[in-house]
């Protein structure tokens, strides 16, 4: 009845294309928050077969999803509950990043020798090592890897844009901090897919690419750096009501859409339970056989209605709300737009009850 067709032929595709931009780079597939609501075991299988080299998530929890799955590639975790259980990740090769002091202490303190990804705040003004504390925390760094308790594999940042030369610069700073304090990472990295395909400085030895590998671009303008990438999500449900009101006919929570002639409302059974932005309430399109329309009044939790007018809609047809837009139907953007969000949004927040189907 609600079905979400996922296309892990584009991922692979949308990975492979995104490496043949940034070049001979180390590429690190995200695949976080259940690959951006796409499934992260087979999204993962699928950007490896493309030519990821790393996979990226946030938590110890979905690295461990990764790892019981029979997965060997490098993995790495950058988010910790404060009390995160470190022995987990030296356990099963897990790469964790750290973002203060207390975090690397107790990093240091694991049992055997995690790989860390130390954290630098360059400007986002979320976590990592606050420019004032580069000094301290990177001489307790080079300490602790000397006595063999932490390998220092990277360093890295995130921007608060793609194009954020201000951050780069500061960046520089930390690794000339680092290397300072006797530190030698072997992988720096800064650029996530927005950054990575458009500003090169930001490749250095390592790329994370996100909603790129899902075939969204990160860009206003769509066009991810000249890229064709597939958009890998359709969703879909099967209409199950379909009559005929008369004008006049009040439709869904508070009669916000009154019926202006007789016509055939279509009810979908996808509501703000399934992610379903109630944002989009009036605004979102719909294609049902080969037509868009919007949906009628209010979202609810479970459904929505869409006037069909005269047109033949029966139980059964299927209504797409968002796929391929070169295949007819609406795109992830147009829902962003209607909902007065980002296109991260609008494929992430997709429910439990919508079964994935994975082609």
């Amino acid at each position: 009845m609600r079905e979400a067709f996922v296309d892990l032929g584009a991922v692979a595709r949308n990975v492979a294309a995104m490496r043949a931009v940034v070049g001979d780079v180390t590429t690190m597939a995200v695949v976080k928050a259940n690959a951006y609501g796409h499934g992260a075991v087979p999204v993962a299988r699928a950007a490896l077969e493309g030519g990821a080299d790393w996979l990226g998530v946030v938590d110890l929890d979905e690295a461990l999803e990764l790892r019981a799955a029979g997965m060997s590639a490098p993995v790495f975790a950058w988010l910790h509950d404060p009390a995160a259980d470190f022995d987990a990740a030296v356990e099963h090769g897990i790469d964790i990043g750290v973002s203060y002091l207390d975090q690397l202490d107790r990093a240091a303190a694991a049992s055997g020798r995690p790989a860390v990804h130390m954290k630098v705040d360059t400007g986002l003004g979320r976590n990592g090592i606050a420019p004032g504390d580069w000094a301290a925390v990177f001489d307790a760094a080079a300490e602790h890897e000397r006595a063999g308790r932490v390998l220092i594999r990277g360093l890295w940042t995130h921007l608060a844009g793609a194009d954020d030369s201000a951050q780069l610069a500061q960046f520089g700073e930390a690794r000339a901090a680092a290397a300072a304090a006797g530190l030698e990472p072997e992988l720096f990295h800064v650029g996530a897919t927005g950054a990575a395909l458009r500003q090169p400085e930001s490749r250095f030895d390592l790329v994370r690419l996100g909603i790129g590998i899902y075939g969204v671009s990160p860009f206003d303008d769509t066009d991810a750096a000249g890229l064709s990438l597939t958009p890998a999500m359709t969703l879909t449900a099967t209409v199950v009501s379909a009559k005929r009101v008369a004008a006049g006919t009040g439709v869904s929570y508070a009669h916000d859409y009154v019926t202006p002639r007789e016509t055939t409302l279509a009810l979908v059974p996808l509501g703000y339970a399934d992610g379903i932005p109630r944002h989009a309430s009036s605004r979102g399109p719909v294609s049902i056989n080969g037509t868009t329309y919007r949906i009628a009044g209010r979202v609810a939790m479970d459904q929505f209605v869409v006037d069909v007018g005269d047109d033949p809609v029966a139980v059964g047809d299927r209504a797409v709300l968002f796929g391929d837009p070169a295949t007819g139907v609406p795109s992830v953007d147009d829902w962003a737009a209607a909902a007065d969000t980002i296109n991260y949004e609008i494929v992430t927040r997709i429910g439990n009850r919508v079964k994935r189907v994975y082609l």
